[in-house]
């Protein structure tokens, strides 16, 4: 915020204006839906929205992040209020705003680059099954119990499916297809404020028969939201810090995951230890009046970008924005049902899922599937407590297990120095029209940062960039996500990228997943002088 402030201009506002209106809007039934589904009150997550919003606009590292509560949290909020009640929610928020603070200030939030892509796969594959799961009871309109437990959840619903209420189960298919055919018709006016709209219309002009927020809660407060300091109960330290820890690194991770899709919609970088601090203060704050965990949230940061914002001054009006319709319009939100909130998680959970990586990860070898798999399960069927400390054992394994492949040893023969001439560069001539970039030791979860800060600007490469994995010696899922992204950077930026002399292993893997699809046959060579032939007759071509 002190870095833009300066160059502020009017049009820049308009633009910021239009942009934390748009987002404000489309927050408003996310905030709602994401409270009612953690097991608190819908203002708890729109106060939650705007407070945290605020701060990490204010604080934050990003110039287009848009903080508030997320699906992520849902499931596991719900089982901290279920075992500990609201009180022990809110010291978990607390305590998970204050390892975030720390974490901002050490610098050591470069420790959740440390998760390998599977992992992080599993928990949102997980997370997003769970989601949906606990909005099926609402979207049918059935009514019975919601237990914790994923499996007496389904066998519940299973069980009672002769109770199904009909008016609610086709307002919430009406719902779901106005969320997603609204943007289709017009691109700027978000589908799930029109599903909201029609909904709560629908309610109080037909008097539809429906459970909705009145009927459950009584309806939003107006106002400004209630402040006051949350009991704190020192015998609750130890049983809610492994919670504490989920939220925090589950807070850090997507915080800094959205901050990098906002950098790569917008060109701009952030500044990992200043958002993170950003998110602790949040944290740290938003129980005071009630709140829930705050993080950053990817779909609304595209939202942001996509509706023209230029600084974080979009983010503070989004908060602005809910406080407004709290204040003005809440009497009416008791007429919004609850089966229209329930269809919009429902295509959230779709949304965050990442379902279309599931294929990718299955045609990696059986380590990184297994990782996959048993997060995935563990997620689902156990607890997120338990899934990230599952997973992050098995992150530390499978990278000790990848070390370990990359030492060989083998006597140098007079074949081994031939095979290896047309690999050395020094007798090579690159011309003018050819970048080349090594990457060298493994290219695993924990060092891929090390390519995105170094190829941060792409402008300054030529026509034709040679990554030349010679001295690779392993790679793993989350380094192939990353050569994939810089792939489609510098075709973006009308660029060529090569590659030449993948060793073993990193050879396998490419050849195993849908890399060499991605980036094209043609452009994976044997070595740099296949490489340097390669691009000269592309440059000849033109």
């Amino acid at each position: 915020m002190l870095e833009v402030l300066p160059e502020y201009s009017r049009q820049t506002f308009f633009s910021d204006l239009i942009a934390g209106v748009t987002v404000g809007l489309v927050a408003l039934p996310l905030a709602m839906a994401f409270g009612i589904a953690s097991g608190v009150t819908p203002q708890a997550g729109i106060y939650t929205a705007i407070l945290g919003g605020m701060i990490v606009s204010l604080l934050g590292g990003s110039r287009l992040q848009i903080a508030g509560p997320t699906g992520a949290f849902v499931v596991i909020v719900a089982s901290i209020v279920t075992k500990f009640g609201l009180s022990g929610l809110l010291m978990v928020t607390m305590m998970a705003g204050v390892i975030l603070l720390f974490l901002g200030v050490t610098g050591l939030g470069v420790a959740v680059r440390f998760i390998p892509r599977p992992v992080v796969i599993g928990f949102t594959n997980g997370i997003a099954l769970l989601i949906a799961s606990t909005q099926i009871k609402d979207f049918l309109g059935m009514k019975i119990a919601n237990p914790s437990e994923f499996v007496e959840r389904i066998k519940m619903i299973a069980t009672h499916l002769n109770t199904i209420d009909w008016p609610s189960c086709g307002l919430a298919v009406a719902s779901v297809g106005l969320v997603l055919l609204t943007p289709k018709i017009v691109s700027r006016v978000p589908g799930s404020i029109v599903a909201m709209l029609a909904g709560a219309f629908a309610v109080a002009l037909f008097h539809l028969p429906v459970e909705t927020i009145g009927s459950r809660f009584g309806g939003l407060s107006s106002g400004l939201p209630p402040f006051h300091i949350p009991p704190f109960r020192g015998d609750l330290i130890l049983p809610l810090l492994p919670s504490a820890f989920t939220v925090a690194i589950l807070a850090a991770v997507e915080s800094l995951l959205s901050a990098v899709v906002a950098d790569s919609l917008s060109g701009d970088r952030h500044n990992s230890n200043a958002e993170l601090v950003a998110q602790g203060t949040a944290n740290i704050l938003v129980p005071l009046i009630g709140g829930i965990p705050v993080t950053g949230a990817i779909a609304r940061t595209g939202t942001n970008f996509r509706s023209g914002a230029k600084t974080p001054v979009a983010g503070v009006i989004h908060s602005l924005t809910l406080l407004a319709i709290v204040l003005v319009f809440a009497p009416f939100a008791r007429f919004i049902p609850l089966a229209t909130l329930a269809a919009v998680l429902f295509v959230v959970a779709y949304n965050i899922g990442e379902w279309r990586e599931i294929p990718l990860i299955l045609k990696l070898d059986t380590a990184e599937r297994s990782v996959w798999l048993i997060t995935f399960v563990l997620t689902v069927v156990a607890d997120l407590t338990v899934a990230v400390e599952v997973g992050m054992a098995l992150a530390s394994l499978l990278y000790i297990y990848r070390v370990s492949q990359t030492t060989t040893i083998a006597v140098v023969t007079p074949a081994y120095v031939e095979d290896g001439r047309p690999h050395i560069l020094q007798d090579k001539d690159v011309p003018p029209y050819v970048t080349i970039l090594r990457i060298h030791g493994p290219f695993l979860f924990g060092t891929t940062e090390k390519l995105r800060e170094e190829t941060a600007d792409v402008s300054q490469y030529a026509p034709v960039v040679i990554v030349r994995l010679r001295n690779m010696t392993a790679l793993d899922a989350t380094g192939l996500h990353e050569l994939e992204v810089l792939n489609d950077r510098l075709k973006k930026s009308g660029r060529t990228m090569l590659i030449c002399g993948a060793r073993r292993q990193p050879a396998h893997l490419l050849k195993r997943s849908d890399f060499i699809a991605h980036v094209g046959k043609e452009h994976i060579l044997p070595h740099i002088q296949a490489a340097l032939q390669h691009a000269e007759r592309m440059h000849a071509g033109g």
